[in-house]
């Protein structure tokens, strides 16, 4: 994959690098890692894992995102004179002076990250990430590495579920910016809806920084700060081939607004002098982009007004884009809309309206979509934001970091909680494929077992079972787990945004629609395979035997 295009790139190394410092962490990571030093073990080698362990929303599965920023985030982890000056001040007075020179000479040239590619499908409770190195640096990063996983893998698998509910066929338009939880919230949520699915996001940052296709028009308030053609200016309009003199659009639309209403039955006397203005104004400033939202008064009302003004531009050789609408019954409403698109088309032997596009725009969420589906509608491009860039549904993913190894030696939280047990060892992760192409179980293994191999009986583990062993002969086998980043280097190419959201959509397809059912849908298999289920058991075992041996000594 090629690396994204050079300023976009640099931009947006400097946008994480500035929103991501190595401070950007829970206090305790710093009283641990003093912890470790004072004990001598800062140097241990040490392995963690991310993974979360419940798929949002309801759902079969979810997307991994955030890998690109968490590479960039470790190629400049370092702490300056300023940072270690102010951990002096929060630290407790008794901290060692020369802890705070220890940290001075951190960075993750002994770090190690591998983890599945940007983009792809993935489960619960299976490693998205391993990241292995001395325990006192891999321990500080566990914070930062958290929060740029899991925000960007929620968002990206909410809009990876709109896009099922919406189907191929409409374009999707984020637009949560005012609405996110913040300005660096609202940048990932630009980034990662348009890798998840989206086409385009009204984020003007977003596209800066990310390559993201960016898109918008007007807002009520354009439409309702105008009240009479006194304030159109200027009022005479090119054509665009520049034949003839500047026409006088004012009139030209009013000559058009009166054919309209009569071919619709309508009285050109109750039309809103306002809104026609806002209309004649902006379709003058933007001839090749007008696209005006049409119910700031009445829906009956605007496109009257529309229809002339767009009939004035097409005598002018210019094509008018379409249409936004903002409240009410969409689906009736673009009918409704269409219906008269059509007749001024027929009517008026003008074709471009026959390509005029509608927006629907109105507080829409992942049920909406589905009831777009469900209802006759003529919607073409569908806005989205508090829904999406929130996801109300279920505010967090839940990614976790946990030990899995120190000193070569596995380590395993047991809790009397099955769900918050951790899986032990360094491992690699496979992913099996049936014989019609489609993923139905992912093996964990540790790293030392040989890989499994296609057609080849295998005996494993579902995680998340009554215990009963499965027996499973994949046609297909698929390495997961890629090395990313080490000795201080990004070891595969950076995808641009584009890159992954093509991954995402190819990882989807592979996908049995049974496990991307956005109700009810079958739960997908993780496993174990047949050595890491022993260790496991063995790790329990022993663990309950030495708190026994503590109690009775």
């Amino acid at each position: 994959m090629a690396a994204p295009g050079g300023s976009t790139c640099d931009a947006a190394e400097r946008s994480v690098v500035a929103r991501v410092p190595p401070l950007l962490t829970d206090l305790y990571q710093f009283t641990m890692t003093y912890g470790y030093w004072r004990a001598g073990r800062h140097r241990e080698h040490s392995a963690f894992e991310l993974f979360f362990r419940e798929n949002p929303f309801g759902g079969s599965f979810s997307l991994f995102a955030g890998l690109h920023d968490c590479l960039l985030f470790l190629r400049n982890f370092c702490f300056t004179d300023q940072d270690v000056d102010f951990l002096r001040s929060v630290l407790p007075p008794a901290t060692d002076p020369a802890f705070f020179q220890f940290l001075r000479s951190l960075d993750c040239s002994d770090v190690t990250l591998r983890s599945v590619p940007e983009g792809t499908v993935v489960f619960a409770r299976e490693p998205l990430m391993e990241v292995a190195g001395p325990l006192a640096v891999v321990q500080l990063l566990e914070t930062s590495l958290l929060c740029l996983v899991n925000y960007a893998s929620l968002v990206c698998s909410n809009a990876a579920r709109f896009r099922l509910a919406s189907g191929p066929r409409r374009k999707l338009l984020e637009m949560g910016l005012r609405r996110a939880q913040g300005p660096d919230g609202g940048l990932t949520a630009s980034r990662y809806s348009y890798i998840g699915g989206f086409d385009l996001t009204s984020n003007v940052q977003a596209g800066l920084l990310f390559g993201v296709p960016v898109a918008g028009t007007m807002a009520h308030s354009y439409v309702t700060s105008f009240t009479s053609m006194d304030e159109v200016s200027p009022q005479t309009l090119v054509d665009l081939n520049g034949d003839r003199e500047p026409v006088d659009f004012i009139s030209l639309t009013k000559g058009w607004l009166g054919r309209v209403c009569e071919l619709l039955g309508a009285e050109p006397g109750k039309i809103h002098e306002g809104e026609l203005a806002a209309f004649l104004s902006y379709a003058i400033a933007y001839p090749h982009n007008f696209l005006p939202v049409i119910d700031s008064y009445s829906v009956t009302c605007g496109l009257l007004n529309f229809c002339a003004v767009a009939m004035a531009l097409c005598e002018l050789g210019y094509r008018p884009v379409g249409v936004r609408l903002d409240s009410g019954d969409l689906c009736k409403q673009s009918v409704d809309v269409r219906r008269v698109l059509r007749l001024c088309s027929k009517r008026f032997s003008t074709s471009a309206f026959d390509s005029l596009i509608i927006v629907g725009t109105n507080n829409i969420s992942e049920e909406t979509m589905v009831e777009f589906n469900n209802k006759e509608n003529e919607i073409d491009v569908v806005g989205v934001g508090t829904h999406l860039v929130t996801c109300t549904k279920q505010p967090s993913l839940g990614c976790v970091y946990k030990l899995v190894e120190v000193r070569g030696k596995p380590r395993m939280k047991i809790s009397e909680d099955p769900q918050k047990s951790t899986v032990p060892g360094r491992k690699s992760v496979y992913r099996l494929i049936d014989a019609d192409g489609h993923p139905f179980l992912d093996l964990l293994c540790l790293a030392p077992e040989p890989a499994p191999e296609a057609g080849r009986h295998l005996r494993c583990h579902p995680l998340a079972a009554d215990g009963t062993p499965l027996s499973v002969t994949p046609a297909q086998v698929i390495c997961l787990r890629q090395q990313m980043f080490t000795k201080g280097k990004v070891t595969q190419p950076l995808r641009s945004a584009a890159e992954t959201k093509a991954n995402v959509q190819c990882s989807l397809q592979s996908l049995h629609p049974r496990h991307k059912r956005l109700q009810e849908p079958d739960s997908y298999t993780v496993a174990l395979s047949e050595q890491l289920y022993n260790l496991v058991t063995e790790l329990r075992r022993g663990s309950t035997k030495k708190n026994n041996f503590i109690l009775g000594n």
